[in-house]
């Protein structure tokens, strides 16, 4: 193995040119918005980056796309990227200007980076900010931020010296977008952006030799490692996999993934085929370790990947024939039967498994009590989020319950013995939030009954497009009339599952933080108080009382579970 040393412009171009490609054993690009951000931080102050490993290749090893643009190298043998990749691709984007991608909640969202011109001298480590947070069904856009809480927020972020972009701060003076910066050789856009006119003004030299010192972020030299050609492609992925191992930096799926792509060269492009077609055809994104472990699964009937040493290339090739028919068949069911059409209202991808398998065992045919059952089942466990703790132990029982024969009324029995029950009690409701499988049987039991937005009369989806329309929830207590008329309330009070109603963006704006009593009485002085009871809120007169919090998520509480439980029935 030989050592070299290499700069960050020398490895952004050889990736560019395609003399650095990404071997087929290399998972995808999975960073999230903050490692980026973290990343150009660590550069910028000259911290330590890690090594690149590579390998000099002489074979006709297969490859994958990275995920920014690169040509067609066809003069040389590339050097194959075995460990950098999500440093490498990230600081390929910046530094080219291409659209960085990040994964959040199983989408992709483009953002770009900002820098601090007025950022501390000091390194101040703030771990609390989440950047740039995503609007879905577990975004609230109710209840302004008050004057004193966006002064507070605007000067804790004014301590990152890197942040991802909001609209907010790309206006700001002293944020400017990086990218930009690695593109121009002038600083005058940017010192004019910041209100630095003249050559006199004290902060030209402070902001000029801050830009400076960004751009040569390019000349950071990483070393390389660089293995020889004389080592065969199923050796290097053993040494991938054990470098990869080191630190747990690779989820078991990555090093399953790569394990079975030595055996089956070429097989990569099958699953990406396959998850775009998932994609593009459902609009769900499952990750490339969904289908790893259905292919695991179809092949030995258990879902832990320790057993992939023992599977022949003709048997990875058979279970992933199997798997892809079985993957189909859940989710039919699963958007059919169970009405789930988001990955945003499942708990666990490991439902979706455990019908796969069920599916399989019955060869597509089920009788109908057999079918309610597993509706059943699967919107217990959902709700429950049965597979959030010792998800693989629990999975392969479930799978084991299912070749006994014992079915989805076995699945059931053993759903019963670890939860000890299987409807839901309001005591296991009290302080659950957005995160929470409850939130998600919510809304599913309220779309079950025709809930509608308030004004535009749309019935809930997850589907809706457009600021105007798009789903979002709604503090039915605003957060900021609560802080003001409860200051003792715990966060978790505020934000109560009881105290959150589905409604479009526009109707969520134009409620804004208005007391209950005010807007509530409206809804119900213009006959739509149907409206409020398909989302369980009760109107009596306790609702448009300012100091009855307590009182109003008691009983609406109550009525949540009582229409989850008809949900789970």
């Amino acid at each position: 193995m030989s050592k070299q040393e290499m700069s960050v412009n020398q490895l952004v171009a050889n990736i560019e040119k395609g003399y650095i490609q990404k071997p087929e054993m290399q998972r995808e690009y999975v960073w999230r918005a903050t490692r980026v951000r973290d990343l150009l931080d660590s550069l910028y102050r000259g911290y330590p980056s890690g090594t690149i490993l590579l390998w000099q290749t002489d074979s006709d090893a297969p490859t994958s796309e990275f995920a920014v643009a690169t040509e067609k190298n066809s003069t040389t043998r590339p050097l194959l990227l075995l460990d950098g990749q999500q440093r490498l691709t990230s600081l390929s984007s910046v530094i080219r200007g291409e659209p960085i991608f990040v994964r959040e909640r199983r989408k992709l969202r483009q953002i770009e980076i900002l820098f601090n011109l007025e950022h501390p001298d000091e390194l101040v480590t703030i771990t609390e900010i989440d950047d740039a947070p995503e609007a879905s069904v577990h975004s609230s856009g109710d209840d302004e931020i008050d004057d004193d809480e966006e002064e507070t927020l605007q000067e804790r972020l004014n301590q990152f010296t890197f942040i991802v972009s909001t609209p907010q701060l790309a206006n700001a003076a002293n944020w400017v977008n990086v990218s930009e910066v690695f593109k121009s050789h002038s600083d005058a856009e940017f010192l004019k952006k910041a209100g630095v006119n003249s050559l006199d003004d004290p902060l030209y030299t402070k902001y000029s030799d801050r830009l400076k010192k960004l751009r040569q972020i390019r000349e950071y030299s990483y070393r390389l490692d660089v293995l020889e050609s004389t080592l065969s492609y199923e050796e290097v992925t053993e040494i991938f996999i054990r470098v990869n191992s080191l630190g747990v930096k690779l989820r078991s799926s990555d090093l399953a993934l790569a394990q079975i792509t030595a055996k089956w060269r070429n097989s990569l492009v099958l699953f990406q085929d396959f998850q775009s077609e998932v994609h593009e055809q459902r609009g769900l994104y499952l990750d490339l370790g969904f289908f790893v472990k259905s292919l695991v699964i179809s092949a030995t009937g258990q879902s832990k990947f320790k057993t992939l040493g023992s599977l022949s290339k003709e048997r990875l090739e058979s279970g992933w024939e199997i798997a892809k028919k079985n993957i189909t068949f859940a989710l039919n069911f699963l958007t059919s039967n169970l009405k789930i059409d988001s990955l945003a209202l499942l708990s666990s991808p490991f439902i979706v498994h455990t019908i796969a398998y069920w599916g399989e065992q019955n060869n597509g045919k089920v009788s109908q009590s057999e079918s309610s059952a597993m509706r059943r089942w699967a919107l217990i466990a959902n709700t429950k989020s049965y597979y959030s703790s010792s998800a693989e132990s629990k999975l392969d029982a479930d799978l084991l319950t299912l070749r006994s024969s014992a079915g989805a009324e076995g699945l059931l029995t053993r759903l019963e013995t670890q939860l000890g029950r299987l409807d839901v009690t309001e005591a296991e409701m009290v302080g659950k939030t957005v995160s929470s499988g409850y939130f998600k049987a919510m809304f599913i039991a309220f779309r079950e009954d025709g809930a509608k937005d308030w004004y535009s009369k749309l019935e809930i989806s997850v589907k809706h497009r457009g600021n105007e329309d798009k789903l979002q929830f709604h503090h039915i207590y605003p957060k900021a009339f609560l802080r003001q008329n409860y200051p003792d309330l715990r966060r978790n009070q505020v934000n109560d599952i009881s105290n959150l109603a589905f409604i479009g963006g526009k109707t969520n704006r134009e409620i804004s933080a208005k007391p209950p009593a005010e807007y509530l009485k409206k809804i119900i002085d213009s006959s739509d108080v149907e409206l409020l009871n398909l989302q369980a809120i009760p109107t009596e007169g306790e609702i448009l009382d300012e100091y009855s919090y307590d009182d109003f998520l008691l009983k609406r509480r109550k009525a949540i579970v009582k229409r989850i439980n008809r949900l789970l029935a």
